[in-house]
């Protein structure tokens, strides 16, 4: 995103559902042979945010874990990756410009672990608030910083 202190992402995340919750059927072969089914569920902005605020201090959630819990939630083959990961980052930035009701944006991660350079203060801020809830930061390539962590049942997103 640019200009991000020029937006007001609580407006997004709250006036920004166009018609969502909903299903759309694809009929893309390729789209449907990586997804595994045609039937791609979108989520509002909001409740990516309300998901995000239950990740427990110490604890971490992959922007896949999401996915998947939403396309579970909702008897959908899957979530759509591209507005996810928008909403995702206005859930980071709308908590970034308030003062009180914060989510704890850092907690989720991309997909593969790995630190989301599109959060506020960039892979410094996210690394920097994880390493203070006791997780480890690796680098994982020249630019990718992740961070390993067990995977378990996130009782949190049930």
């Amino acid at each position: 995103m640019a200009d991000e202190d020029k937006k007001d992402f609580n407006a997004m995340l709250l006036h920004n559902d166009k018609g969502m919750p909903k299903i759309q059927i694809v009929t893309d072969e390729r789209t449907i042979k990586r997804y595994g089914g045609a039937k791609m569920f979108f989520a509002p902005p909001l409740a990516y945010d309300e998901l995000m605020k239950r990740v427990p201090f110490g604890k971490v959630l992959t922007t896949g874990e999401i996915r998947a819990y939403f396309s579970k939630k909702n008897d959908a083959d899957f979530t759509d990756p591209i507005t996810a990961a928008i909403f995702i980052s206005i859930a980071a930035w709308a908590s970034y410009q308030r003062s009180e009701d914060k989510t704890p944006y850092w907690r989720t991660l991309k997909a593969n672990g790995e630190l989301n350079p599109k959060y506020p203060g960039g892979i410094e801020a996210q690394k920097k608030k994880l390493e203070t809830e006791g997780h480890t930061i690796i680098h994982k390539g020249r630019k990718k910083f992740g961070i390993t962590f067990k995977t378990t049942k996130n009782h949190y997103l049930t």
